[in-house]
């Protein structure tokens, strides 16, 4: 019996000697260098491109001694992650980034204590390149044990306690509360509350602080502060009680959109109405805030943005070896119906 016939999968060789390169050279603009030169580089792409070349992973792996993957993780229950809009956001952006270098991005949402260890072993075991985390409660000592088995970590916002090697990407957060407040002011309330996240968080203290800070600027006293953990319902339940403790309240700063959202339930349940008795301005610019009745003034975080610098930041990271510089980006408030 003859050998079948057919199309023979193209090589290496195939590539460079198309490309017009040396085999090394080939080799390492696969392998993803950026040492090469820009004109061999795009011939290299194009003859890989014409011949269906495709990359052999675990070759590559063994060369560049990377697994050419990387992990987003929550620290939250998959209720939560799920939820609220605030994390496909960020992972989209995030994911965007690391697919433009040619890695894999896997994401896991750690639960609990046995989720958490599971994680820890996967990461240790030599899986994953690097890893971002986000939502991170309190001095969480997941991100310094990672990077204590030399893998690169960055975070998805400010962590409680600076580590050496740990970069991050955050928002304004203090400075966008103090511009929903200033709002607020404009608008000629005077008797504000706010609905905080919980103060487990830095984005959640850092808006509180905001708050505070601009109620002092006016020279205003706060009329009550209440944790609504993030969620509708709880942020439902701290407007019921803000009002029960303050029912004279004309304005609320509530620290994300989906706690609006169950802060406008309560106000209606009150029979108030937003913003006639009460004037409202949340925090993130999830597409919900448009979509809400009525549609929410809402200080915007560029939310994909953050998840692209995510991405880029640990690539830097994992590529470079050294973490990069934090990055801190600006807050706008878009004024909609609840101002």
């Amino acid at each position: 019996m003859g050998r079948p016939t057919g199309r023979t999968a193209p090589t290496l060789e195939s590539v460079a000697e198309r490309a017009g390169v040396s085999r090394a050279t080939a080799g390492r603009v696969l392998a993803g260098a950026t040492t090469v030169g820009e004109q061999a580089r795009e011939a290299v792409l194009r003859a890989a491109a014409e011949l269906s070349y495709v990359t052999n992973r675990a070759a590559r792996s063994l060369m560049t001694r990377r697994s050419d993957s990387i992990a987003f993780v929550a620290a939250e229950s998959e209720g939560r992650f799920f939820d609220d809009p605030y994390f496909s956001l960020i992972l989209r952006g995030a994911h965007a980034a690391v697919a433009e270098r040619d890695v894999q991005l896997v994401f896991s949402v750690l639960a609990g204590d046995e989720a958490r260890n599971r994680f820890e072993r996967f990461a240790r075991g030599g899986h994953l390149d690097g890893v971002i985390i986000a939502s991170l409660h309190g001095d969480d000592p997941l991100p310094r044990r990672l990077l204590e088995a030399g893998i690169p970590v960055v975070l998805s916002g400010r962590p409680h306690t600076p580590v050496p090697g740990l970069s991050y990407v955050d928002a304004d957060n203090v400075g966008g509360a103090r511009s929903a407040v200033e709002l607020l002011v404009r608008r000629g309330r005077s008797r504000l509350a706010t609905i905080t996240g919980p103060l487990d968080m830095i984005a959640a203290i850092d808006r509180r602080d905001g708050f505070c800070a601009e109620l002092a600027k006016h020279g205003l006293s706060g009329h009550g502060a209440e944790d609504g953990d993030f969620s509708v319902v709880g942020g439902r339940a701290a407007m019921h009680r803000l009002l029960a403790e303050s029912p004279d309240i004309d304005g609320i700063f509530v620290a994300n959109d989906l706690m609006a959202l169950g802060a406008l339930q309560a106000i209606a349940e009150s029979g108030g109405t937003v913003p006639d008795d009460i004037a409202l301005v949340s925090f993130d610019d999830t597409p919900l805030a448009a979509a809400a009745h009525p549609a929410l003034t809402t200080v915007r975080q560029p939310i994909v943005a953050m998840g692209t610098a995510l991405g880029n930041l640990l690539m830097d990271a994992v590529e470079g070896g050294e973490a990069p510089d934090p990055v801190i980006m600006d807050t706008e408030v878009v004024v909609r119906e609840t101002t």
